[in-house]
């Protein structure tokens, strides 16, 4: 396996792909049609050399992510769902081109706002459910007699339990589990290029769904290494300091578990693999086997940010095969 550097994520009845300062979105209209829109990638921070350093570039990346991720899904429903209403449609008909530019970009502000506030509120319904609950809910505990570090073992336990029974509980739901279809129709596609095969419906098919730098197994190493750095705690005297303390360590978490998961997506080591497996096994819940037509819509995307074929060639020393004339001439 060599890494492409491509990543992406699925959306409503779609795929996002991003590679380098370009990210595409293919979404299956209603119509069965394949809708495609590439833009710009443009850093949510700017492009400040000291945003690039360790730990600082993996929160960078988590919350563009998120943003783009957010962006990308608002969109996608949008597609994904019924064409503009007649009476929309007929507003807008009475309108002047100024009046129509001008309420489009009223739109657009209000999606801007719409988006960020979204994120905001993401991060925070995150960091309240997956970090501070399971240490209230832990301290309870100390009604009973138990130490700091009974408290935090139990922390532990309750932050695995809370995040694995959110996966299993959403990989149930009918409408998730279609997602989670283009989840691993994406993840396939980029198995397909690294491993050295022509991007096909077939080829991809035959891939794995599984990938180690997925978000999956980014947020399973957010759990365990956050459960490892609240250990830092157990020596600290007061409550308000000790929760607070947890609050200031969720950008090192992130920054320390992106370092993590970009290596392992970089090596096929042993140990590397080790560290892989348990993120992996995840991904059984939040990927799902694609249909063809799901596929189609990955291969879309990819190739609409990335040039695999030069990839093949650059990597792999890959060729494609020439048509051949005779299979075209005209029998008679």
């Amino acid at each position: 396996m060599k890494p492409s550097n491509i990543g992406g994520q699925a959306v409503m009845e779609g795929i996002m792909m991003r590679h380098k300062d370009k990210y595409a979105v293919a979404v299956r209209r209603p119509d069965k049609e394949i809708e495609l829109k590439v833009e710009d990638y443009k850093c949510t921070f700017g492009k400040a050399s000291f945003l690039k350093k360790p730990i600082i570039r993996g929160v960078v990346s988590f919350v563009d992510g998120l943003v783009v991720g957010t962006k990308c899904l608002m969109y996608s429903a949008e597609i994904a769902g019924d064409e503009e209403d007649e009476e929309e449609a007929a507003k807008n008909a009475k309108l002047s081109e100024e009046e129509l530019s001008a309420k489009k970009e009223k739109e657009a502000k209000q999606f801007q706002w719409l988006l960020y506030i979204t994120v905001a509120i993401s991060i925070v319904v995150s960091v309240a459910a997956f970090m501070l609950l399971p240490y209230a809910l832990a301290s309870l505990l100390r009604k009973v007699g138990a130490s700091e570090f009974g408290v935090t073992v139990a922390e532990a336990f309750v932050k695995l339990a809370l995040f694995l029974g959110y996966m299993f509980l959403i990989s149930r739901m009918k409408d998730i589990q279609r997602t989670f279809m283009y989840h691993g129709a994406e993840h396939k596609c980029i198995n397909c290029v690294e491993h050295g095969m022509p991007l096909t419906v077939e080829n991809v098919m035959a891939s794995s769904r599984q990938h180690k730098r997925c978000g999956t197994s980014f947020l399973f190493l957010v759990m365990l290494v956050s459960i490892c750095l609240h250990f830092v705690f157990v020596l600290v005297p007061v409550y308000w300091v000790r929760l607070f303390g947890r609050l200031l360590m969720v950008p090192v978490v992130a920054g320390i578990s992106f370092e993590m998961i970009q290596w392992a997506g970089r090596t096929d080591s042993k140990m590397a693999d080790f560290f892989s497996k348990p993120g992996l096994a995840m991904q059984k819940l939040t990927t799902k086997e694609p249909t063809p037509d799901m596929v189609e819509v990955a291969i879309k995307a990819v190739e609409a940010v990335f040039d695999w074929k030069q990839y093949l060639k650059d990597e792999f020393g890959w060729e494609p095969e020439e048509e051949n004339e005779e299979d075209h001439a005209d029998i008679s």
